[in-house]
């Protein structure tokens, strides 16, 4: 129950109790001790915990199993029989499983800080496991008589600088880059959002071409021009209404 300290052949270092990511730092080459490190992941993506309780039942499974073989019992049978336990302790669990209502938030997050014991969060793990209920219960779509969450929906920014007690649930989509000049509001209410796949800039011509300018005006009249078709297109932006504009492409 206690954290670990693992240093990798790079020198880099990790602090962890959490058994998958034990397990996936260590350089294993046996296969079946590379299954092993598949369960726990697969163990951790699904339920979030009890990484170590199941490559001990794995290990304890397969002791068990070698028993057998040595007193001349094919693999095939030992499968099979345990694929009947798998069944059995399945209908078991269904047995003494209780429904949950999506809406009893006080059970979900009973159940997510549950998830969370084994963690390096001690101080924090009420907030996490609010926080981690109602993203959740935000992107849970119901289909037929259960629900299904996209972890994808949710999305983890990690900054610099904060606590853990710092976290926050954003309903919304963070964008996460700096101010094209110093000069724009840091913070806008009832933004309209313009979304442009094209660039706000003067692009260069595909071609090479040469421009012979031989009097000064002509020169000032070149760089108005660049100026004015910029500023057409900041009008077309200002016309719509919208302030606060994301450009995918380059910004003059």
């Amino acid at each position: 129950g206690m954290d670990k300290m693992l240093v990798d052949s790079l020198g880099d270092i990790t602090i962890t109790n959490d058994g998958a990511t034990i397990l996936d730092k260590m350089d294993i080459q046996h296969p079946g001790a590379k299954m092993m490190v598949q369960i726990a992941k697969g163990q951790d993506e699904e339920v979030g915990d009890g990484t170590k309780t199941a490559v001990i039942l794995a290990g304890e499974l397969l002791r068990q199993s070698e028993d057998l073989l040595d007193k001349g019992i094919h693999p095939t049978v030992i499968v099979s029989g345990y694929k009947k336990a798998a069944e059995e302790a399945e209908k078991i669990i269904k047995e003494i499983s209780e429904p949950i209502d999506i809406n009893n938030k006080e059970i979900l997050k009973k159940i997510a800080t549950t998830s969370l014991y084994s963690k390096a969060v001690q101080g924090s793990r009420d907030k996490l496991a609010e926080i981690a209920v109602e993203a959740a219960t935000r992107v849970a779509e119901k289909r037929g008589d259960s629900y299904f969450v996209d972890l994808d929906s949710i999305q983890i920014i990690k900054k610099y600088g904060g606590s853990l007690l710092d976290t926050m649930l954003i309903d919304g989509v963070v964008i996460d880059k700096e101010v094209v000049h110093p000069g724009m509001p840091k913070r806008v209410e009832n933004a309209k959002i313009a979304l442009l796949d094209a660039p706000l800039e003067i692009e260069k011509p595909e071609i090479d071409a040469e421009i012979r300018i031989n009097d000064p005006t002509q020169m000032r009249k070149f760089l108005q021009e660049e100026e004015e078709m910029l500023k057409r297109m900041v009008d077309k932006i200002a016309e719509v209404g919208a302030n606060v504009v994301i450009a995918q492409k380059g910004i003059d």
